[in-house]
């Protein structure tokens, strides 16, 4: 069964409990500041292998200290389905373990 798009308000319940998330563009998208280069690979590395426990994807873009994420569904239309906000939710639980801000 495909998931279903979040609505707007679905959205907003679940962004008052990930910080430094936001909604735009039909996307959940977030932006990390890590320690240096190293730091902001290892924990794209790490996103990677949640999303493969997963089996769902994110955008993800290392500039020098920082990685940016973007996520949502495919093969829904390009929305955030509740696919998209239990990955955020991952990432945002290992976040602190790699200093990211």
């Amino acid at each position: 069964m495909a998931p279903k798009p979040l609505n707007e308000v679905e959205i907003g319940e679940v962004l008052s409990g990930l910080p430094g998330w936001s909604f735009g563009d039909d996307r959940l998208v977030r932006e990390y500041t890590l320690d240096g280069p190293p730091a902001a690979v290892a924990m794209l590395v790490h996103v990677s292998t949640i999303q493969e426990q997963l089996d769902h994807h994110a955008s993800l873009t290392v500039t020098y200290n920082q990685l940016g994420i973007a996520v949502n569904t495919h093969s829904v239309g390009g929305k955030v389905t509740e696919l998209d906000t239990q990955l955020a939710t991952r990432i945002e639980e290992i976040a602190p373990a790699h200093g990211a801000r």
